[in-house]
């Protein structure tokens, strides 16, 4: 017999078994395919017909692959994990997350860079988004930051015009420090931010050597209605570090994605980043001793004022199965609140709360908070109902509330919001008490050391320089200076600014 016959046969055997074990591809309705490789035409070189149903829905299907970019925080990348509570901290607030040492409940948290556009290189001058949503047994709560304690602007309604100027021009197309200085230079307030945006710390190394921060102020609340103002930090168990503009260009020349790389990297090998939050606390009758507004987003709480206490710690050990469902699809908002926490007086948070919910039903739907990524662990029960995409598989005729019926989804009195007096009760349009700009600025640029000093001159005269208008550089520098003397005279140097020149500006300001 022929040697060669029963290798014939096994291959012969194994490719049957092989084929036999593979899924066949399906449309999108599930029904099989036939050919993925060859449309369907008029003999071999006639035209496509459009009755090839598959090629039709293949291309319809891509052609709709891409959802409306985030307008802020369009580049990121995210991760699952745990978050386990280190006490219970029930007197402050009745979040059962919070309720007793030990406890854990899972998140997903969402890195970003927030100005620069999706695919943009990750080693841009740029905040980094901070966001970890608790998939908590109340509900969905969402903590939704920075890398930096703080911003740039406190009023919402400056929001839309600040993104404007940062992001590309209408006309050329081209991200222009004549337009974002411009708008600065009219918004005192921005000069905390700037200070901390321009030092290393603008450029984080990547995600996991960064801190994150609430930014805002928010309300905690106990079982007794007792509210205690909370602000959020997350301090990196793997050390801060950021770049320089010289080490971030050589790392961009390398890898325009480095960050997304280093994070699921880590997480691949086991090696799993981990944060600690931390929170500090003010009683109401507290906030007005302070010699500054502390619900203004421009500001940090001294920890002379406010104590950091340890709350929990986060870990991200998985990284996601598909990037598009779990990452691109992941929504979060500051107004997912859970029972015993509330949203502050803060200006900018006020104006947070709407727009969050808004651009998400805009760029992912009606039904965004069903999609898995978004979806709660806990049943919802709500008369909510319809929309695009809408799966609520609704039983009952009951859709609204009161009614006779047993169905009925009734609310419950512990849960309803701290009541709060506000005295005087007239409504204003007007800039907040105690706005003090620049106090805080000049503390941290004092703070820095010789080596941080000089490279954020350096990186905020490189911008400062390509400056077309001489009055926004001079009103710049102003603002630096009032934040801090030899932090002003220093950038006045490097731009050439007569001492003329900057005592009119200093007058001016």
């Amino acid at each position: 017999m022929n040697k060669k016959i029963p290798l014939l046969l096994s291959s012969f055997c194994l490719s049957v078994f092989t084929y036999a074990q593979q899924k066949t591809l399906t449309t999108n309705t599930g029904a099989p395919v036939g050919d993925n490789q060859n449309s369907q035409t008029i003999g071999n070189n006639g035209p496509v017909l459009l009755e090839d149903i598959h090629l039709i829905e293949k291309l319809a299907s891509f052609d709709r692959e891409r959802i409306p970019e985030r307008v802020v925080h369009a580049r990121g990348a995210g991760a699952f994990g745990v978050f386990t509570s280190v006490g219970d901290f029930s007197a402050y607030t009745k979040a059962s997350l919070f309720a007793a040492k030990g406890k854990t409940t899972p998140v997903f948290t969402r890195f970003s860079t927030v100005i620069h556009g999706n695919g943009s290189p990750e080693t841009l001058r740029d905040p980094r988004g901070f966001a970890v949503k608790f998939y908590t047994d109340q509900g969905n709560y969402d903590i939704v930051g920075n890398n930096l304690p703080v911003f740039f602007i406190r009023d919402a309604i400056k929001f839309p015009d600040m993104v404007h100027s940062l992001k590309p021009s209408p006309i050329t197309n081209r991200q222009d420090p004549n337009r974002f200085f411009d708008f600065f230079s009219h918004v005192p307030e921005s000069t905390h931010m700037l200070t901390r945006l321009y030092t290393s710390l603008g450029i984080p190394a990547n995600y996991r050597q960064m801190d994150g921060s609430g930014v805002h102020a928010f309300k905690w609340v106990n079982d007794k209605g007792e509210i205690t103002y909370a602000k959020y930090t997350w301090k990196s168990m793997q050390g801060v570090k950021g770049l320089t503009s010289d080490e971030a260009s050589v790392i961009q020349s390398k890898d325009f994605q480095h960050a997304t790389h280093d994070l699921y990297d880590h997480i691949k090998s086991g090696d799993f980043p981990s944060w600690q939050l931390y929170v500090q606390m003010l009683k109401p009758e507290e906030l007005n001793k302070l010699d500054f507004n502390p619900l203004d987003a421009t500001k940090i709480w001294p920890e002379k004022d406010a104590k950091s206490i340890l709350v929990g710690t986060m870990t991200l050990n998985k990284a996601p199965d598909n990037f598009f469902e779990q990452v691109e699809e992941s929504a979060f908002s500051p107004g997912d609140l859970v029972p015993g926490i509330e949203p502050s007086e803060d200006k900018l948070l006020q104006g947070r709360l709407f727009s969050y919910f808004d651009t998400q039903r805009y760029r992912i739907g009606a039904n965004f908070q069903a999609l898995p990524v978004n979806a709660p662990k806990v049943a919802v029960q709500s008369y909510n109902q319809d929309g695009a995409l809408s799966n609520r598989q609704k039983t009952s005729d009951v859709n609204y509330q009161p009614s006779v019926s047993e169905k009925e989804y009734t609310d419950n009195s512990n849960y309803k919001y701290a009541a709060t007096t506000y005295n005087p009760a007239s409504t204003v349009q007007h800039k907040i008490d105690k706005p003090d700009n620049f106090k805080q600025a000049g503390d941290f640029y004092r703070s820095l050391s010789d080596a941080e000093k000089s490279e954020l001159v350096k990186n905020l005269t490189g911008d400062l320089s390509v400056v077309n208008d001489r009055s926004v550089v001079l009103k710049m520098v102003g603002y630096f200076y009032m934040a801090d003397a030899d932090f002003g005279k220093r950038l006045a140097s490097v731009l050439k600014i007569s001492r003329e020149e900057g005592e009119a500006a200093f007058r001016s300001n």
